[in-house]
């Protein structure tokens, strides 16, 4: 079993999803945003870090997936984005957690079946495969499907790594 705490970074709105994966069962926590207020950037890093911490603190997450930065066209918020993950990074380094990272259409490819999916998809499917009542807010629904890609990947590596260990006859089971 493992409790595993999703961010989708921002520096604006990072969103938050928390799971719990025990083999192939899916479990949600809770989910929401860190709203950042307005302010200098290195104060909007600390309240991503402080947010981030604080989350850790009350959910005891053994694991912490993160959405990689993807290229836009625009450099400057591509850098700003870099600069919200790194502060969320370091607030889960700093509590000790593993950190794994997934690009967005690896995200969307593990929940929804196509990397092209769009947020009303990803809401969507976040909502049938954890049967929520209601639909989350998208970027919480981003995070919580970033909670759920590492889990699909960490129950993969499991399922592979039994089917390689150990051998019949000098061949591989």
């Amino acid at each position: 079993m493992a409790i595993i705490l999703g961010i989708d970074p921002g520096s604006r709105i990072t969103g938050y999803g928390v799971i719990r994966a025990q083999g192939r069962q899916l479990d949600y926590i809770g989910s929401g945003c860190i709203r950042v207020a307005e302010a200098s950037l290195a104060e909007k890093l600390r309240q991503i870090h402080d947010g981030v911490r604080e989350l850790v603190i009350q959910f005891q997450p053994e694991e912490f997936a993160i959405e990689r930065v993807f290229m836009s066209k625009n450099a400057d918020s591509a850098l700003k984005l870099g600069q919200a993950r790194g502060a969320a990074i370091v607030a889960a380094a700093c509590q000790g957690l593993p950190v794994a990272e997934y690009a967005a259409r690896e995200i969307k490819q593990a929940v929804v079946g196509s990397g092209a999916a769009d947020k009303a998809q990803m809401q969507s499917m976040v909502t049938h495969i954890l049967k929520l009542n209601a639909t989350p807010q998208a970027d919480a629904a981003d995070a919580l499907g970033v909670a759920l890609c590492h889990a699909h990947t960490r129950q993969s590596l499991i399922a592979m790594a039994g089917k390689t260990t150990g051998t019949t006859r000098g061949r591989w089971r």
